[in-house]
């Protein structure tokens, strides 16, 4: 089971979200833990201050490295373990990235807020700087959801059938996860008619019956996310 650890200022935006969907069943069934922490209740002074303004001048405010030092020492250590800070800067997370992380017992993601972190947390706290995109989010939050249920996905019965998680796996010649495997789906109708005259139509081969050419299809198809 992995656990998973998130520090924020804003505890409630994860409510929902977790309360919903295989996630919420996936930590029913504990196969996988998930803990919020509040970052102001790691604060010492009576307005639980968690930024202050930075050194040198400059517009906004920078989340100070007390609060989230004390954050991360009071959270149980268990074995592989990695602490995750999401910042613009980071190495862009990817399928591969995902598949290293689900190999963990422990992950604990900071959700840096304001302008900023303070450079130490990412020298001296975290393992690994992570960006979800080449763009600029008002937090953290977000990415930590991202992760959460990339990884959770890759845990063996969180998806419930063991043979979909196999079956979209993609391969090293050494038996290595290296990506996901994406092929375009289709259901019922066979033929869809959003107005008279236009039909858009599901490939014949997918109808077909014949097992070897539909994978042969989606081969062709395929797209690997790695």
């Amino acid at each position: 089971m992995i656990r998973f650890d998130i520090i924020t200022i804003f505890p409630k935006i994860f409510d929902s979200y977790f309360k919903e969907s295989l996630i919420n069943k996936a930590i029913k069934k504990k196969l996988i833990k998930v803990e919020i922490h509040n970052l102001r209740d790691f604060t010492s002074d009576r307005r639980k201050t968690v930024d202050d303004r930075p050194f040198g001048g400059g517009f906004g405010m920078v989340m100070k490295i007390e609060p989230i030092y004390k954050a991360i020492k009071s959270i149980p250590k268990r074995k592989k373990r990695k602490v995750i800070l999401f910042t613009p800067r980071g190495k862009k997370f990817t399928q591969k990235i995902a598949y290293q992380l689900s190999k963990l017992n422990q992950i604990i993601f900071i959700c840096g807020r304001y302008e900023g972190v303070d450079e130490r947390v990412a020298k001296y706290l975290a393992d690994m700087e992570l960006s979800i995109g080449d763009y600029d989010l008002m937090g953290g939050e977000l990415p930590a959801m991202v992760v959460i249920e990339v990884v959770a996905r890759l845990i063996p019965g969180v998806l419930g059938k063991k043979e979909f998680l196999r079956e979209r796996t993609a391969l090293t010649k050494g038996k290595k996860e290296k990506g996901f495997i994406e092929y375009p789906q289709y259901t019922r109708p066979a033929v869809f008619s959003p107005k008279k005259g236009v039909e858009w139509k599901v490939p014949k081969v997918l109808l077909s019956g014949d097992h070897k050419r539909i994978q042969e299809w989606r081969k062709k198809h395929q797209k690997i996310i790695e």
